[in-house]
């Protein structure tokens, strides 16, 4: 065989070559640590889940989880994130459905009067199958929300007893020992969101 009938398969092989390591490369860890690596966010806690018993964070011990600080009745912010989160976790889970089942999202209900269990399954429900809500008293809430470096703040009454309130919107990403792994981005919608679920679950 002479050399020019050789290039074409060897150019063929170093394709084929070339597209395993970058199929290799994408279901690598990065070579980068995780953002919050290292930072004293989480901790174990004890709220009321939406079946009225207690649901811990060591519950999901050896799962990914994410979690975020809101409440039901929040008419903008709230109903995003959480849909471009879930929308992110179910993109993740159409590419990778067993990596992606390793993950765990919570939902924490900060409104103490209005984020009861039942009114929390109807709005986890309307994002994602897993997703679980949680809730517990004023106080109980505020101490878990310092642990996770988050807050909260009820605004003031209308005339006719309605309010908002005030609370951290980001999602976070924890690893399957409870380690504070990422933000997830849900400003910038489901795919940036699945992207980056890709990169730290492992």
């Amino acid at each position: 065989m002479n050399r020019d009938a050789m290039l074409p398969r060897n150019a063929l092989s170093i394709a084929i070559a070339l597209a395993l390591v970058g199929c290799s490369y994408e279901d690598n860890a990065p070579a980068e640590p995780p953002p919050l690596e290292g930072a004293s966010i989480g901790g174990d806690f004890t709220l009321t889940g939406e079946n009225g018993e207690p649901v811990s964070w060591s519950d999901f011990d050896g799962q990914y989880r994410t979690i975020y600080f809101g409440y039901t009745y929040c008419p903008d912010v709230c109903p995003v994130d959480v849909q471009r989160a879930m929308a992110g976790l179910k993109l993740f889970e159409e590419q990778d459905p067993e990596r992606a089942a390793q993950i765990q999202p919570l939902f924490v209900g900060v409104d103490t009067a209005r984020d009861t269990p039942e009114v929390l399954t109807e709005f986890t429900d309307n994002f994602h199958p897993r997703l679980i809500g949680v809730t517990g008293d004023e106080e109980t809430l505020t101490s878990v929300a310092q642990q996770f470096a988050a807050s909260f703040s009820k605004g003031e009454e209308t005339e006719a007893g309605g309010y908002l309130v005030n609370h951290t919107n980001v999602t976070l990403l924890f690893g399957p020992d409870g380690e504070p792994l990422a933000t997830l981005p849900t400003d910038e919608g489901a795919e940036a969101v699945a992207t980056e679920l890709r990169k730290w679950v492992r």
